[in-house]
């Protein structure tokens, strides 16, 4: 039974495909011949496929260019500059693809790992043509119920890296038609929407789609396997049941098989499906204005064709439209694609519905959804797009998580009564390291894109705010009164030991090539307005809650620099000798967050409700704190 929806909207679309349009006369640079039959096969396959392009993520030499997840991320950053949204306005990510580039975790969360996305729920959805429709009506479901407020789905395919002819060396080059068919039938390529709940437009169109309804469903247990990757080609073995990924490779187990044979039956149960629901109401062949199909090759145009017609439910050609000839084969992203150009090129008229059928050959299974285009009550023109915080190294992959920063006091490793307090800021700084790491400048680091220049403004910025420090914990020292004077003096401890910090960061900005005068450095606005906060209130009498502050100053330099440090050090050419100011903050402030365990002590003692003023300041300060990263 098809899904009904009535306040999801569409409002957003984008694409991304890798590298310039390759066409049949340079795939053998990409997609080498495996033997003297290949060129046959090859001529055969494109003949009926009608593709004339396609892309591919891989350079001539089979080096992958971008990563798989970098294509997903480049269509959600295309998606999001045609809408009025932005990352951080996402809270659900739903991906659908044949595999990412690992085997796990999730595709999802790769991406979003990829994109340095906000928190957020995500959902990897794995299949074959179909797995991107899964997603999207995930995405819909959620956005229906009001459990997101806008999500983001997306289908993403990069096959290429397998038709390597590198990848057929274990097996002598030897291989069956059915490996040698997908070779020249796919491509790479990525595609996502936006969904929200009301109407906003995509682009400055002024229109955005409304889905209707959406439906699929699988024939997996009438069918035998038609598409696979992981089983022999008799799919008696998988290949976890080789004893090496070799021997596997040698079996063909790592091979991409279609079994051709096999292949009309999804047309025939999806064309069936299409009846059904032609019968029931839900698809009106006259009242359709524009069919999106989804066929992997243009052999199968006329067996549709005559399918609907000899039902007596045809679509008129001219509502019919495509991209497979320019844009191939590329999976799951295939439908996501076809939206994002059909409604760039077309430009559809408020009113007109749209009808998309995607039938998955892996085991038979067929998907269709309708959308009708709307028109959005205000057409504002496009703000300014937001996505610069996002875009980070697609070559990267290697980086170390925010996760891996604990909080600088474990409650449960706490007195008691501080375990409370303690438990309320590690929810706190869970929010300020994730939304730190994501910031350009730590994300430039953690993907290996730093270097002298990026660490001379990281301290250019720094070396004022530290200047401070000290500053304001005098002043808050002087409005304690006499009950705090426990407190007082480790304060002033504190501010003593600090009070020169400052000269060794401008030293390390000087060894890294900065030469303005220490006078003549400046905070960012984050930096000034982070100083304005803390003087303003260490200016009020007993100020105790600034304990939260030095929770979040003191263990950035506890947790998060020690972490930094070491890929500080491998990408800025600089000698050790100009890091001093970290390494001896990661050295020292464990000490210092020990005494300020004390601190907390002696204050909830004395005023147990300054616990949730310690909370509130630790808030704010990791607030102001990550827009002084977020502007360096």
């Amino acid at each position: 039974m098809p899904v009904r929806f009535d306040n999801v909207h569409l409002n957003g679309l984008g694409l991304y495909l890798p590298g310039p349009p390759i066409g049949n006369d340079a795939m053998d640079d990409y997609v080498a011949p495996l033997n003297r039959a290949s060129a046959r096969i090859k001529q055969r396959i494109l003949t009926e496929n009608g593709i004339q392009t396609r892309h591919y993520a891989i350079d001539p030499d089979g080096r992958t260019r971008e990563s798989h997840a970098s294509l997903a991320a480049n269509a959600i950053r295309a998606c999001l500059q045609s809408s009025r949204a932005t990352l951080g306005d996402v809270s659900l990510l739903a991906v659908g693809s044949s595999g990412g580039d690992a085997l796990m975790p999730g595709f999802a969360n790769m991406i979003q790992g990829e994109l340095a996305a906000p928190p957020m729920q995500t959902l990897s959805s794995q299949g074959v043509c179909v797995a991107g429709v899964s997603a999207l009506e995930f995405a819909a479901q959620a956005v229906a119920l009001g459990s997101h407020a806008h999500a983001l789905a997306v289908g993403a395919d990069m096959p290429s890296r397998m038709f390597k002819h590198t990848r057929f060396a274990p097996a002598g080059y030897r291989t069956d038609f059915d490996a040698h068919f997908l070779r020249w039938m796919l491509s790479d390529g990525a595609g996502a929407c936006l969904l929200g709940r009301t109407p906003q437009p995509i682009g400055d169109s002024g229109r955005a789609l409304k889905l209707k309804w959406l439906h699929q469903k699988s024939f997996s247990g009438d069918y035998p396997v038609c598409m696979q990757l992981g089983l022999t080609h008799d799919r008696s073995r998988s290949f976890l049941d080789f004893a090496s990924s070799s021997e596997a490779e040698a079996a063909g187990a790592l091979a991409l098989r279609q079994d051709i044979r096999l292949l009309p039956h999804v047309f025939d149960v999806g064309i069936h499906e299409y009846v059904k629901l032609a019968h029931e109401g839900w698809i009106e062949p006259a009242r359709t204005d524009h069919f999106l199909c989804h066929y992997s090759s243009a052999k199968f145009i006329p067996v549709i064709r005559d399918m609907l017609d000899k039902a007596g439910l045809a679509i008129d050609d001219d509502k019919w439209w495509n991209n497979l000839a320019t844009r191939g084969n590329t999976g799951a992203a295939s439908i996501f694609v076809m939206l994002a150009e059909w409604f760039a090129s077309v430009q559809p008229r408020a009113g007109e519905t749209v009808l998309c059928f995607v039938p998955e050959s892996g085991r038979m299974t067929a998907a269709f959804m309708a959308f009708e285009v709307v028109d959005c009550k205000q057409n504002m023109p496009l703000p300014p797009t937001q996505q610069a915080r996002a875009a980070i190294n697609t070559e990267a992959n290697d980086t170390i998580a925010p996760a891996a920063v604990a909080e600088p006091h474990a409650p449960a490793d706490a007195p008691a009564a501080l375990r409370p307090v303690l438990t309320a800021l590690a929810g706190v700084w869970q929010d300020y390291r994730s939304g730190v790491w994501r910031t350009p400048i730590v994300q430039q680091l953690v993907h290996g894109r730093f270097d002298v220049a990026a660490y001379r403004r990281w301290t250019q910025h720094w070396v004022p705010q530290v200047r401070e420090g000290s500053r304001w914990m005098r002043e808050a020292v002087a409005q304690l009164d006499a009950r705090f004077l426990p407190l007082a003096a480790l304060i002033g401890q504190h501010a003593g030991e600090e009070q020169d910090d400052f000269k060794i960061l401008y030293d390390d900005y000087r060894a890294a090539g900065g030469t303005l005068a220490l006078d003549e450095l400046a905070r960012n606005p984050g930096g000034e307005a982070l100083n304005a906060y803390l003087h303003r209130l260490a200016a009020e009498a007993n100020p105790v809650g600034l304990l939260g502050a030095i929770y979040i100053i003191e263990g950035t330099g506890q947790r998060i620099v020690p972490t930094l440090l070491p890929l500080l050090r491998e990408q800025v050419k600089l000698p050790a000798s100009a890091f001093r100011f970290l390494a001896y903050h990661g050295a020292n402030d464990e000490h210092h967050l020990a005494r300020w365990l004390q601190a907390v002590d002696i204050v909830l003692a004395i005023h147990p409700a300054a616990a949730a003023q310690i909370v509130q300041t630790a808030r704010h300060t990791a607030q102001l704190y990550s827009l002084q990263f977020e502007l360096i």
